[in-house]
């Protein structure tokens, strides 16, 4: 208790811990857009239910990765050498997940690519994933990204309770996010693509990584924040021509009427 009490009264902590949070918030980004893809493919009945259990699930498995952080903090020490050039199991585990989500976004580009429109391409793809297979892939990216996380907060702070509340409001967000993100995606089919571009860059950035390639996630997110940007711009426009077309057939449907009561 006294531990608690020396780190809440260090205002270096509380530094430490708003970094933390704003990091595995937008660390979680990438984990939540792969969330919502995956449970928009299930039946709307199932995808709030798998959405939580994944993500509550995704919690206890970091929070149990946390306690085993001084043995998190040894897998960037180098395991074995290929070609010359030293790997981690960090390093692993990143090559792995990128391959992963790389085969995942280019499999669901696939999909929306061959169903001849977007209707088709739903019905289709409902019935084609179950929740637990669902949940089962939420956690296998889930692992990737928190081993990345953890290694990335051990050189933020040392002090473990600091991790384990940012992790936890984390994935507090995610979860209260998880649900309207999902139903926007829903909403607007060519989000999808982007969401899913988004996935597959996410994905080579990780192998790159995993191959001692540093590529700065700044440049990734101000990408993703431009292309979101932009697209939105996409979805404003066609809502304006929505509406626009909407008053035209009305003014149309109006000037019919009066036109056959004055000749009546």
């Amino acid at each position: 208790m006294d531990y608690l009490l020396v780190l809440a009264a260090d205002p270096a902590v509380w530094a430490a811990l708003v970094t933390l949070v704003v990091m595995e918030v937008v660390l979680g980004i990438d984990n939540l857009i792969f969330i919502s893809i995956l449970s928009n493919k299930l039946p709307a009945a199932q995808r709030e239910r798998t959405r939580r259990i994944g993500i509550l699930l995704a919690l206890v498995m970091r929070l149990g990765l946390l306690a085993t952080v001084a043995w998190i903090a040894r897998l960037t020490q180098p395991a074995f050498e290929l070609f010359g050039h030293g790997f981690s199991w960090r390093d692993v585990i990143l090559i792995a997940g990128g391959l992963f989500l790389v085969w995942k976004a280019t499999r669901e580009m696939h999909q929306h690519v061959a169903h001849d429109g977007a209707n088709d391409g739903a019905a289709s793809a409902l019935g084609t994933l179950t929740a637990w297979a669902a949940i089962s892939q939420i956690l296998v990216l889930d692992l990737v990204f928190s081993v990345d996380s953890i290694i990335t907060a051990v050189g933020m702070t040392e002090h473990v309770p600091i991790m384990f509340i940012a992790v936890i409001a984390a994935v507090t967000a995610m979860l209260f996010a998880a649900g309207p993100l999902s139903r926007f995606i829903e909403r607007n089919p060519t989000v999808v693509m982007l969401a899913l571009a988004f996935l597959l860059v996410i994905g080579m950035a990780l192998i790159a990584e995993g191959f001692g390639t540093h590529v700065p996630k700044g440049y990734i997110y101000a990408a993703m924040a431009f292309s979101a940007f932009v697209e939105g711009l996409n979805i404003l426009a066609r809502r304006t021509r929505t509406r626009s077309a909407a008053r035209a057939g009305e003014t149309a449907s109006r000037g019919e009427e009066i036109t056959k009561s004055n000749l009546g």
